[in-house]
């Protein structure tokens, strides 16, 4: 059965149509936070050019003389500072992780995004099919309300039942009212995960497919939060190494030259010229960054324990959407196999025996209302079920 759901535009333009089958490509193409999400990855590529580089060299320049101007010395020198572990190899490394890991980042904004708006697909769809049922039904009650309208003006019925009738038909006309506005909020809340501006009609078709358990075992490294998770250990074990290379620091060589004049009494002015190198390196007596290390293994271990949590969770998470699915499915079997028929034929002998002067009016209601509740039932374990299936393919991370 085909679902259309029309939102009434603001505004013209093109209405936006959606179904199971493209409505995880409008997100990715449309949604407004995962396209903010998509630029993290621009700021930690950013960060990765910048790392791994050395610092800037300096220009020294010296001039001095004496009060008269006769004696004097010119000095330019030149300065690069090395570091003499792998630090900046270390720094390159990180950020390499951490742009995969702000990758996989996007994908669990997706996934996330993906799940919501399958789910409010569903609940429209669901929707739809509840509100066709109540049609079906309300059609049935008005038609048996005229009947007996009928009947109690020949005299040959109860204006009583008459009445009951219509009430019973105009409840059902107010369900129906009450889904037209369950379907217009859910419209509400899948408008802003598709992109969509003010003014523009949202057309949702599709059905729901029979329940059928889906294959498929629960690995968490096809979760993106679980990769995040994992990359993230990753750069806090980096981050150690990382830590012990800042225990010393870097060497500064330079290569200088100098021109000086000096008056030598009774010789006079003597110019001269030097070239030389310098050396600086840091003694670590006070500073061996001992505090960061420490710092830098606590975070490794809390990142690590967090990747064994996340990964239980992710099982348990697949293994209880599993459990629930296989319940609504045995439910729906069993409404639509056993009870649905038996509930049919029991409205069916009510009505043939109420005409037949063999039964009362509460009893056709009752047979009636059973039927609906049963039917409504059916809907809801098929809805139920499809939400949990959705759960269980976004535990294993499937798009």
């Amino acid at each position: 059965m085909a679902c259309t759901l029309a939102v009434p535009p603001l505004a013209a333009g093109p209405a936006v149509v959606i179904t199971p089958g493209n409505i995880a490509g409008r997100i990715r193409s449309q949604n407004p936070d995962l396209a903010a999400a998509r630029l993290r990855i621009d700021e930690v590529t950013g960060r990765m050019t910048q790392s791994g580089r050395l610092d800037n060299p300096e220009l020294e320049l010296g001039l001095e003389h004496n009060s008269q101007f006769r004696e004097g010395r010119f000095e330019i020198g030149f300065s690069q500072r090395f570091p003499v572990t792998g630090r900046l190899r270390i720094e390159k490394e990180i950020t390499l992780t951490e742009l995969k890991a702000a990758e996989a980042e996007v994908r669990e904004v997706e996934r996330q995004l993906v799940a919501k708006a399958r789910e409010l697909l569903v609940k429209v769809l669901a929707t739809r099919l509840r509100r066709e049922l109540l049609r079906e039904q309300s059609a049935v009650a008005k038609e048996f309300a005229d009947f007996l309208g009928e009947t109690a003006a020949k005299g040959e019925g109860s204006p009583l039942d008459a009445g009951q009738a219509r009430i019973e038909a105009t409840r059902l006309t107010t369900e129906l009212r009450q889904l037209d506005a369950a379907e217009a909020a859910l419209a509400g809340e899948l408008k802003p995960l598709l992109g969509m501006h003010a003014g523009q009609a949202l057309q949702v078709s599709g059905q729901l497919a029979a329940p059928v358990m889906p294959a498929g075992a629960a690995d968490p490294e096809n979760r993106p939060d679980y990769q995040v998770a994992a990359l993230n250990a990753k750069a806090a074990a980096t981050a150690v190494s990382l830590e012990q290379a800042r225990r010393y620091d870097d060497v500064e060589g330079g290569l200088f030259a100098a021109a000086e004049r000096t008056e030598d009494v009774p010789e006079g002015l003597e110019n001269e010229a030097v070239i030389g190198l310098r050396f600086k390196f840091a003694l670590p007596f006070w500073n061996k960054n001992e505090g960061a290390i420490q710092m830098a293994e606590a975070r490794k271990r809390r990142r690590e324990l967090e990747v064994v949590a996340l990964g239980r969770g992710i099982q348990l998470e697949a293994e209880a959407a599993r459990a629930e699915m296989n319940e609504w499915l045995h439910l729906v079997t069993e409404i639509d196999e056993t009870l649905l028929p038996l509930a049919s034929e029991q409205a069916t002998l009510a009505g043939t025996a109420y005409r037949n002067g063999q039964g009362e009016i509460q009893s056709v209601l009752r047979a009636r209302e059973r039927s609906l509740q049963l039917a409504a039932a059916k809907l809801d374990a098929l809805r139920e079920f499809h939400l949990a299936r959705i759960r269980y393919q976004a535990a294993l991370g499937g798009k």
